[in-house]
């Protein structure tokens, strides 16, 4: 039987890391299987489930962007406008 002293220990870093890394691979697969999908009904069930798949992912992201843990360059106003044009065209 391990004692305290001899346990590893994760770093919040790592235990937020791995979970999304986790939630990425998670969404990934729920995003093939309701694409390639036969029938409506589990369809649509692959598409909440991914929902709330990408909710707990962006839960994950939030919690590490806040603590420093994953650091996100800021955006340039004018690149983030000529980015929300161009996929507002994709959507049309």
């Amino acid at each position: 039987m391990q004692d305290m002293q001899s346990a590893q220990i994760f770093t919040d870093k790592e235990i937020l890391g791995d979970g999304l890394s986790a939630q990425k691979a998670t969404t990934e697969r729920f995003n093939t299987f309701a694409g390639e999908c036969v029938h409506d009904n589990v369809r649509n069930t692959f598409l909440k489930i991914l929902e709330q798949e990408h909710s707990i992912q962006n839960e994950v992201f939030q919690m590490m962007h806040q603590r420093g843990l994953y650091q996100t360059p800021a955006a340039e106003e004018k690149k983030v406008a000529e980015a929300q044009q161009k996929f507002a065209q994709c959507v049309k």
